[in-house]
């Protein structure tokens, strides 16, 4: 079997298992006391990451070079950042509604690559000179990666904002920074049981018990409507981790973007030249700077840093997709990323 019936067998199979995998999550956030549901979508995850490892190897080896040179192998190698970027989220969360926000996202992006690209943009083609160097590898794959990562930290925060409606609610987990208050007026809950408000305790909240999570959550006298201690559990926990993946995936930004300062100052004898597309990935490092900056020194969490990760989704998707629509720039070799 040749190389490119193999890559098409890959893509197609990558797309029908991601779709099954996100119907799979979908369901088991509606029904949650069926048995299996998530195993059955972190299997199909983890399936889904391989197939698309394998089809990126396939075009490695056809094109004898890294597979990053068009948008059909970045899209690509994007979901394959993202499916396992979702494979760390969902281990250190527990929780299968990552899978939710995750897996329709890949899905789509799959699908966008394999069936609307035509053929001839999914094709492999000799690289241009200026993409001829080991920088390719360095600079796009890491970039890539920090896109993966951001968007999954970003997609959280987004599934954040739903979870809890939308309203103010300040949580209190293992994701404080050193500016980290607490509202006098919200109350400790744990497992349905109010406690005394802070003034009044003198057990800390990392004092308590490390199998029970510690949430927030507005007195009855508010106008909004309460929520529901499990709906609160999950708000931390999906606040604690859109944390810690935008915390990983920042540093990857700032590597990617120093790799290309240097490889830019190979290829044009400039390290900025303040093309679009380096423009819009300064953007978006400030975008997510000002979110670690708000958590880490202002003690900022819940809806207010969300609503900034939910920002910093659509800034990643402009820097990655949207300039290149332009046509303009260094960046731009076609739809080369």
């Amino acid at each position: 079997m040749d190389l490119v019936r193999l890559q098409t067998i890959f893509d197609n199979a990558s797309f029908a298992i991601l779709l099954v995998t996100a119907l799979v999550y979908w369901v088991g956030a509606a029904f949650p006391h069926i048995p299996y549901l998530s195993m059955l979508g972190t299997t199909g995850m983890a399936i889904a990451n391989l197939c698309i490892a394998a089809l990126l190897g396939a075009r490695w080896l056809e094109a004898g070079y890294f597979p990053l040179s068009n948008l059909y192998e970045s899209l690509f190698f994007l979901t394959w950042g993202i499916t396992a970027i979702h494979l760390v989220a969902e281990s250190m969360s527990g929780s299968r509604l990552v899978g939710v926000v995750t897996a329709p996202v890949a899905m789509g992006i799959t699908a966008f690559a394999a069936l609307t690209l035509p053929q001839d943009m999914q094709a492999s083609a000799p690289l241009v000179p200026a993409l001829k160097s080991n920088w390719l590898m360095m600079h796009v794959s890491v970039m890539m990666l920090s896109y993966a990562t951001l968007m999954v930290g970003s997609l959280l925060a987004i599934a954040f904002l739903v979870v809890t409606r939308g309203q103010k609610i300040e949580l209190r987990g293992s994701s404080v920074g050193t500016g980290a208050y607490r509202d006098r007026t919200y109350q400790l809950r744990r497992e349905g049981e109010l406690l005394p408000p802070a003034s009044q305790r003198s057990t800390t909240p990392n004092e308590l018990n490390g199998s029970v999570t510690a949430i927030l959550e507005a007195p009855a006298s508010t106008t909004a409507m309460p929520l529901s201690p499990q709906r609160l559990s999950l708000a931390d926990t999906l606040d604690n981790i859109s944390y810690r993946i935008i915390g990983l995936g920042f540093p990857l930004l700032t590597i990617g973007i120093i790799a290309g300062g240097v490889w830019a100052n190979e290829a044009w004898g400039s390290y900025w030249s303040w093309d679009p597309k380096e423009t819009w990935a300064l953007i978006t490092w400030l975008v997510f700077a000002a979110y670690l900056h708000s958590r880490i020194t202002k003690g900022w969490q819940g809806r207010r840093p969300a609503l900034l990760a939910a920002g910093g989704f659509v800034v990643v998707w402009v820097c990655y997709l949207g300039v290149n629509l332009l046509g303009k720039g260094l960046h731009s070799y076609g739809w080369f990323l």
